[in-house]
């Protein structure tokens, strides 16, 4: 086996300001949001928004009742710290910042060298509306 994964599903407070904000933002990493497909669960008692590419399959998922006031926060034991898409340029990861602007994005740190992680890793920090942390980065 190879540690590749093939699917995130990650549940969020408003699945339709979730999906508006999620079909500006993976088309920048490559997802077509053609293919993607919303439906209920009955057995599981949720919706689901599910984008699919060839490499990742990317769900939205609507909280369950109980938790849905819950707060977001990426240091809470078992929560999500953030997700990190790979960039094949520096160029990508200036472009994506560009366009992560115009969806309005949160933007945590412009695109820059960290070099406490190495001489070459050059990545911007964003959020989404819910505060969910991401990262498009380049190591070359």
């Amino acid at each position: 086996m190879k540690p590749i994964i093939d699917h995130i599903q990650i549940t969020v407070k408003d699945l339709d300001a979730a999906e508006r904000f999620y079909d500006r933002f993976l088309p920048i990493v490559g997802f077509d949001v053609n293919k993607k497909v919303k439906v209920y669960i009955q057995e599981h008692d949720f919706y689901v928004v599910e984008y699919s590419h060839e490499l990742l399959a990317f769900a939205l998922t609507s909280p369950r009742e109980a938790f849905k006031d819950e707060a977001i926060h990426r240091r809470k034991p078992g929560a999500l710290h953030h997700l990190a898409f790979k960039a094949d340029s520096r160029a990508e990861v200036d472009s994506a910042y560009e366009e992560l602007k115009k969806i309005g994005a949160n933007i945590v740190t412009k695109p820059q060298l960290y070099l406490e992680y190495s001489l070459t890793y050059y990545a911007v920090f964003f959020k989404d509306l819910e505060n969910i942390k991401y990262e498009i980065v380049c190591n070359n």
